[in-house]
């Protein structure tokens, strides 16, 4: 009986199958690259913000793509899943064991492999964080187009795998915008590497975009050659107070002709009135219980450009047109820090059971899908505290929801209420998070059966034995 049968024939993985699972893959790859259960550290099993999960069968930490390719061969010979995983940031569970799998963390491959600044590229290794890129990127004169909140842990390869988004977007676009060329490893162990560097490159099948924000279900990223951008400057913020949501639309259309703005966050007013509360060591520019406020970040790469005075002037404009009530221009790199961490919002999370969403709909649409969302909410649960914050200018909301007693048939409710609405109003159930587990029963709310069916017929093709992340995406 293969291991994998043995482990589930009766639930859990008997102590001779882990044993024995033990042994072939030291013998394959050696003891200092595989870590038995037992010794397993609980970060390799939990997930963000959440109490650790399941254990799982063993740990292996490869240090080459040979590696990853010999542990994928021996565990299709002995039909054993694993779990890629990168930094553990992602909010969907998709990089955790379920029960029953082995953890094949990219951490130890790591690095910058080289930079060629006169195609504008960089080499990169998938376990090498977004932080480690984007100094690289910085000190050879070059930005790097994605930025998000968890740029000191989370891993190239796992922004790619989930295709991240982050607060650049609307000036360069997604993680899939950033990718020229990529390196992956099948199920059996194949290497397939297309590591191109150049922009037009119409060969055929696009093989790269097979594997980014597949969250590891059709392949395990290990190399990547991302674009690079001309260096920016350092950057103007702004706060904006605005009257509402129709305001920061017509705000929105006035900003995006702008070619320096790199940022157009929106915060509806019961998240900033919270925030604004709750940010330790921060002082929200705006008081008061109403309006909108917009967070609004400018950047040149043009020599001599002042993107802090092309800041200032538009909303001189914006001022005298009546889009803006109130605004703060940050004068030092302190109170545009500030602004950001209203904006990211990490205070939210010490509210009780919060669970959090991650949507997308036209930009236009936001704000009657913010209030039916609510009004759909508060028919249920009167009490339920419900935030609303988001990109905006790329049609991405994030909703932050939490009631004060919570189990998981009140979870899944609270979920289908949501996204009930979403499909309501033909949107994404996933902007920038990917699917994981979480928002794995809620697909169909977003994607056709015909839709579902093909990405089912490229995972039997590529992955028959269903080794690869199973329990996520699909």
């Amino acid at each position: 009986m293969p291991i994998h049968d043995m482990a589930t024939a009766c639930g859990e993985p008997g102590h001779a199958a882990t044993d024995a699972l033990d042994a072939a893959l030291i013998a394959e790859l050696g003891a200092d690259i595989v870590t038995r259960s037992a010794d397993i550290e609980p970060h390799y099993f939990t997930a963000y913000n959440e109490a650790p999960g399941a254990r799982p069968r063993a740990l292996v930490r490869p240090r080459s793509v040979d590696d990853v390719s010999r542990t994928l061969a021996l565990c299709t010979k002995l039909q054993q899943p694993v779990v890629p995983q990168g930094g553990l940031t992602g909010l969907a569970r998709g990089a955790v064991a379920l029960g029953g799998e082995i953890v094949l963390s990219m951490e130890r491959f790591a690095g910058i492999e080289s930079i060629d600044a006169a195609a504008g590229t960089i080499t990169v290794r998938a376990g090498t964080p977004l932080q480690v890129v984007q100094e690289a990127a910085e000190a050879a004169g070059f930005t790097f187009g994605v930025d998000l909140g968890a740029r000191g842990s989370c891993q190239v390869g796992g922004a790619i795998a989930t295709n991240a988004g982050g607060t650049r977007a609307i000036r360069y676009g997604v993680m899939r915008e950033q990718v020229l060329g990529l390196e992956a490893v099948l199920a059996d162990g194949t290497v397939v590497s297309s590591m191109s560097r150049v922009l037009k490159n119409n060969t055929g099948y696009d093989l790269k975009q097979l594997f980014i924000g597949s969250e590891g279900t059709l392949g395990i990223i290990t190399r990547a050659v991302l674009r690079l951008r001309p260096k920016l400057a350092p950057p103007a913020t702004a706060m904006c107070r605005v009257a509402d949501y129709d305001a920061v639309v017509r705000l929105w259309d006035r900003m995006r002709a702008v070619p320096e703005v790199v940022s157009f966050e929106a915060m509806w007013p019961s998240f900033y009135q919270y925030v604004g509360r709750h940010t330790p060591d921060v002082t929200a520019p705006f008081a008061g219980e109403d309006g909108f406020a917009v967070l609004i970040e400018c950047a040149t790469s043009a020599p001599g450009g002042d993107a802090a005075q092309t800041l200032e002037t538009c909303l001189a404009d914006c001022f005298e047109a009546g889009l803006v009530d109130d605004a703060a221009l940050a004068t030092s790199e302190r109170q545009a820090r500030d602004m950001w961490l209203l904006r990211e919002g990490l205070a939210i999370d010490a509210l009780p059971n919060l669970i959090n969403f991650d949507v997308s709909l036209p930009t236009g649409e936001l704000g009657e899908f913010a209030q039916r969302c609510e009004a759909a909410l508060r028919a249920r649960w009167p009490d339920v505290v419900c935030l609303f914050f988001g990109h905006v200018g790329d049609g991405n909301i994030h909703i932050g929801a939490s009631l004060a007693e919570l189990d998981e048939a009140l979870a899944e409710e609270l979920d289908r209420t949501v996204y009930g609405v979403v499909q309501e109003m033909d949107g994404s159930i996933s902007a920038e998070h990917g699917i994981g587990v979480l928002k794995r029963p809620y697909l169909g709310c977003t994607r056709s059966d015909a839709e579902i069916g093909m990405m089912r017929r490229l995972k039997a093709a590529l992955d028959p034995q269903q080794l690869l992340n199973p329990g996520k995406v699909l």
